[in-house]
């Protein structure tokens, strides 16, 4: 979440308050200490400032996720980026990244992008 938020250099409001939203409602977070989303993401954000910390962060996902939740991460990180309706080149870089990392099929893809797409339309 936090990279893919962290890509164009620009956390806005509205993508760290999705963030905590879905650190408190979804499943998947469950037994996770919604109080240390802050430290989590600091720490995040010092490595992704390293040499090849983007890369690290990446391999660090992808080893520690479980193959059957790396849908449900692309999907997370799909809706960060889709929640401030505005989705730059860098943003969609970091997905394509994340979605090759997490070995998430184009026609998998295309369908959880559709659905934070829509997620986040406004009226």
């Amino acid at each position: 979440m936090v990279t893919t938020s962290a890509a164009d250099s620009n956390m806005t409001d509205r993508e760290l308050m999705t963030m905590g939203d879905m650190v408190r409602m979804l499943p998947v977070f469950e037994g996770f200490d919604h109080e240390s989303i802050v430290s989590v993401a600091e720490e995040c954000a010092t490595l992704l400032d390293t040499d090849d910390g983007l890369d690290q962060v990446l391999d660090m996902v992808a080893n520690s996720l479980a193959a059957r939740l790396h849908e449900t991460a692309y999907a997370i990180c799909c809706d960060i980026v889709a929640a401030d309706g505005n989705a730059d080149q860098e943003e969609l870089r970091i997905l394509e990244m994340v979605r090759h990392r997490l070995d998430v099929d184009r026609l998998a893809a295309a369908g959880i992008e559709r659905g934070a797409r829509a997620r986040h339309m406004k009226l």
